[in-house]
């Protein structure tokens, strides 16, 4: 896939971080090459195909969403405290990772509880989540690593992204029990897909058969 002389190229909001990267090491092995932007937040690739936003992870969906970017590649997990309407396009094969509850190790989890006491940088996830069972919760919101809040005895639980669990158990926690598992995914403004579905098309395409590759 390659630009047409006098065509723009296609907006794509990318979040800061090991997404970025990993997204870009993605392009890389279908021959789509970002040169560094250093501490520039806005680049292109190689071939003039894409105008990259380089953002933060949870504003990624606003300039989406306004239109600032046409397409946008975030978590599912992003997506879904963010709201909004999207198109949703393609799931790539990388950056899966588990949404999870977590307590302090000596913590004795009740199976049955009347009401949960949880620290989180997802409140709008965590909170449907219990209601869904049934189960009231008071959610304490969290900017930095909510690790900390069993810890200091802010909150029994917490609920975050778990990759490892490295960082869990050198902090004194477990995971008592799996919520959802997060999927990356590549995102379109509807009205901009409307303008430009024959191009956005094609990249998903393009992007499609680096999995199909991956995968084989």
């Amino acid at each position: 896939m390659s630009a047409v002389s006098g065509e723009s190229p296609l907006s794509l909001a990318l979040p800061k971080g090991r997404l970025f990267e990993r997204t870009l090491e993605h392009f890389a092995e279908r021959g789509l090459r970002v040169p560094p932007a250093g501490r520039e937040l806005i680049a292109a690739d190689e071939r003039g195909m894409l105008r990259i936003f380089i953002v933060k992870n949870s504003d990624l969906p606003v300039y989406v969403s306004h239109g600032i970017a046409g397409l946008g590649i975030c978590g599912s997990d992003v997506l879904y405290e963010a709201g909004g309407v999207f198109f949703d396009l393609l799931e790539f094969s990388f950056g899966a990772t588990r949404m999870c509850l977590a307590a302090r190790e000596d913590h004795e989890h009740d199976a049955a509880p009347r009401r949960l006491k949880v620290a989180t940088k997802f409140p709008v996830f965590t909170r449907d989540f219990f209601n869904s069972r049934g189960i009231p919760v008071e959610i304490i919101k969290l900017h930095g690593s909510v690790e900390l809040a069993p810890v200091l005895g802010l909150a029994p639980y917490i609920v975050d992204l778990v990759e490892t669990g490295s960082t869990l158990k050198a902090n004194g926690l477990k995971i008592v029990e799996e919520l959802e598992n997060t999927k990356v995914k590549l995102i379109a403004n509807p009205a901009y897909y409307k303008v430009h579905y024959k191009k956005v098309n094609d990249f998903v395409s393009f992007l499609r058969g680096a999995d199909l590759e991956e995968r084989a």
